[in-house]
C-alpha cells in the first residue's frame, strides 16, 4: 500500500538525487510521468539484495523516513567474462540531514588490511574476489568501525555507457598524460566514455599514484552527476536508464530510494571529501598501503561522528 502510494506520487515529478547512488541512480533533476515507468523498471534491474547477517555496528535498524544518518558503499568493479574482478573503486559515504553534509572516503585499493570472513591480511580490494559485495562490505566496517548500510557496484567496463548516454562530461585536468591511446592536456576537458575510462584508470604516471587516480574518479563521477541532472539529458533518459540498468547494481529498493530523495536532499548537496593516507611498501614481494593506526582512528571517529554512533 505504501509503495503504491509513493509510485502515484512519482506521477507529478521524481527527482533521484544524487551521489547516493552516485550514478544517476542517482541523476538529479525532474522526471515526468512520461518516464517514471522507464525509471522503476531500471530500478528493479539494478536492485540486488545480498543475504548478510545483521551488522553488529548496527544494533537497531535505520529509518530513512525519520532521516537517520546512513553509510553507503560504492564498489566500481573491473567485471571480465568468467571473472568476478576485484574493486578497482572503493569509496564510502555517509550522509547525515542533521548536519545537512555527506562525507566521500577513498579507500586506497592497495591497503592492507584483514579480510573479513576469509580469516587473511591482504590488499582490501580483494574482498570482493574472495567474497562479492558481502565480503567487501564486511571488511570496509571492521577497517573503519562503522556500519555499512547499503552498496552500491559499478561495472567500470561499462561506465562508459554511462558517460555516453549523458552526452560525455567535462572534467579539471591537473597533469597531462596519455592513456589508453589518448591524450589528456591540463584544464578544462570533455571525455566521451572511452576517454573518461582512461582517464581514471592511470596509475602509474601519476606522481601522486594511487591518490591521484582517486582524485580522478570522484571528478568523473561528479561529472556524470551534473551532466545527468541538466536539462539536456532528460532527452536521452532511455539511454541512461538502459545504461544504468546494464552496470549498476545495489541493494537500495525503490521505496529507499524515494524516502533518501524526500528527506536527505540538503545532505546531498554538501560533499566533503576524505581520504586515507599510508606509506607504500613491499611485503614478499607485492605492494601494500600501510595504514597507521593513528590514520585509523582519526578517520573512524570523523564518521561515526557523522553517522552519530
Amino acid at each position: 500500500m505504501r509503495a503504491d502510494k509513493k509510485r502515484k506520487k512519482g506521477k507529478k515529478w521524481l527527482k533521484v538525487t544524487g551521489i547516493i547512488v552516485l550514478l544517476l541512480l542517482i541523476g538529479a533533476g525532474g522526471y515526468a510521468y512520461s518516464i517514471f515507468n522507464s525509471l522503476t523498471s531500471a530500478v528493479d534491474t539494478m536492485h540486488q539484495p545480498i543475504d548478510r547477517e545483521k551488522s553488529e555496528k548496527r544494533p537497531e535498524e535505520i529509518t530513512l523516513s525519520q532521516q537517520d544518518p546512513f553509510s553507503i558503499l560504492l564498489l566500481g568493479v573491473d567485471e571480465r567474462q568468467g571473472d568476478r574482478g576485484r574493486s578497482d573503486t572503493m569509496i564510502v559515504l555517509t550522509v547525515n540531514p542533521n548536519q545537512n553534509s555527506m562525507k566521500m572516503l577513498s579507500i586506497p585499493r592497495d591497503t592492507r588490511t584483514e579480510i573479513i570472513g576469509r580469516g587473511t591480511t591482504d590488499k582490501i580490494n580483494h574482498a570482493y574476489a574472495f567474497g562479492g559485495e558481502e565480503m567487501s562490505m564486511n571488511t570496509v566496517e571492521h577497517l573503519l568501525d562503522i556500519p555499512i548500510d547499503y552498496y552500491v557496484r559499478v561495472n567500470m567496463e561499462g561506465f562508459k555507457d554511462v558517460v555516453n548516454a549523458v552526452g560525455g562530461i567535462q572534467v579539471n585536468n591537473n597533469l597531462a598524460f596519455s592513456n589508453g591511446g589518448h591524450k589528456f592536456a591540463t584544464g578544462q576537458i570533455n571525455l566521451n566514455g572511452d576517454q573518461a575510462l582512461s582517464f581514471v584508470r592511470m596509475r602509474y604516471d601519476d606522481p601522486r599514484g594511487d591518490f591521484g587516480r582517486q582524485e580522478r574518479q570522484r571528478q568523473v563521477i561528479s561529472g556524470v552527476i551534473k551532466r545527468g541532472a541538466s536539462f539536456s539529458s532528460l532527452t536521452k533518459f532511455d539511454d541512461i536508464f538502459a545504461a544504468l540498468g546494464k552496470n549498476v547494481r545495489t541493494n537500495l529498493s525503490f521505496d529507499e530510494m524515494y524516502d533518501i530523495q524526500k528527506n536527505y536532499k540538503n545532505a546531498i548537496g554538501t560533499i566533503d571529501q576524505l581520504q586515507i593516507t599510508g606509506k607504500g611498501t613491499k611485503i614478499d614481494g607485492i605492494y601494500y598501503q600501510i595504514v597507521s593506526d593513528e590514520e585509523i582512528q582519526r578517520v573512524q571517529a570523523e564518521l561515526k561522528n557523522h553517522l552519530e554512533i
